[in-house]
């Protein structure tokens, strides 16, 4: 019976892992990105339709936030430097979403299977975050580095200026920014392909 146990966990924990998109190779590119997978394009074309959003911002912002892991949360604290302890936010997933903008998001505009795991909802998530900081702050949806930094402090903290005493979010918003620049003139190398790919997709509706 232990053996059973044994396998059957096992088996669940392969499978899992088979389940988990491998973060992309080369996530320099985003025409690397979207060629490992394609379905991002898709879900990042579906936000930007919906929320404004461009579709080089949303993947930088993934980038940042996660490195392309689905389920990463922030490391826990030690007790007394050793026993593991309890994690400094409720930061998880691609966009590393806190539990109250989260629960924010699902009553405002979520699907109820949404999970912050999932490429399609945490995409969904950001441009729904920007959405609403474009509402709130005024900011453009082109203005990566602010849009960032108001994600990153929320919309008071923004408002606030909080990111003046602190140079390292800063320079990560600089750092964001840069890769949706560069993200943005890549895209515009591959974008046709991408969305003209299905079977279904033909001209003039695909160009």
């Amino acid at each position: 019976m232990p053996l059973l146990a044994v396998g059957v966990l096992s088996w669940l924990i392969g499978g899992y892992q088979v389940l988990v998109p491998a973060p992309p190779t080369n996530p320099d590119n985003i025409c690397d990105i979207f060629s490992e997978h394609p379905d991002w394009y898709d879900e990042a074309a579906a936000s930007q339709a919906r929320w404004g959003t461009p579709i080089a911002t949303q993947i930088a912002f993934v980038r940042q936030e996660s490195a392309f892991q689905s389920h990463i949360q922030p490391p826990r604290t030690r007790l007394f430097g050793v026993i593991p302890w309890s994690r400094p936010t409720s930061a998880f997933g691609y966009a590393q979403a806190l539990d109250p903008a989260w629960s924010e998001y699902m009553e405002d505009a979520g699907s109820v299977f949404a999970e912050r795991s999932q490429m399609k909802h945490a995409l969904d998530f950001i441009g729904w975050y920007n959405a609403r900081t474009h509402r709130q702050l005024g900011l453009s949806l082109d203005n990566t580095r602010d849009l960032y930094l108001a994600y990153h402090e929320g919309p008071t903290g923004f408002a606030r200026q909080s990111y003046k005493s602190r140079p390292w979010v800063q320079r990560v918003a600089d750092r964001v920014t840069a890769h949706a620049t560069t993200y943005a003139a890549q895209l515009e190398q591959c974008e046709a392909e991408l969305r003209c790919r299905h079977f279904y997709q033909f001209w003039p509706f695909c160009e």
